[in-house]
């Protein structure tokens, strides 16, 4: 349970405790965040190429 201690004190995990069962579950608006502020920036440009190559090879099948 080490692994989850260590989601729980990032703020990414939702700890629910019914009874003596614990429910886990993963904060995904932590997550948005990062991806918001590192990955977003990197994926775009990736996004776009990819789009132009699949507009490219329409254009040629068509």
């Amino acid at each position: 349970m080490q692994h989850l201690k260590v989601l729980e004190h990032a703020g990414l995990l939702i700890v629910k405790k019914v009874g003596r069962i614990r429910w886990n579950y993963l904060d995904h608006v932590p997550i948005q965040e990062i991806y918001d502020r590192w990955i977003s920036k990197y994926a775009q440009p990736s996004l776009e190429k990819l789009t132009r190559w699949k507009n490219e090879l329409e254009s040629i099948i068509d």
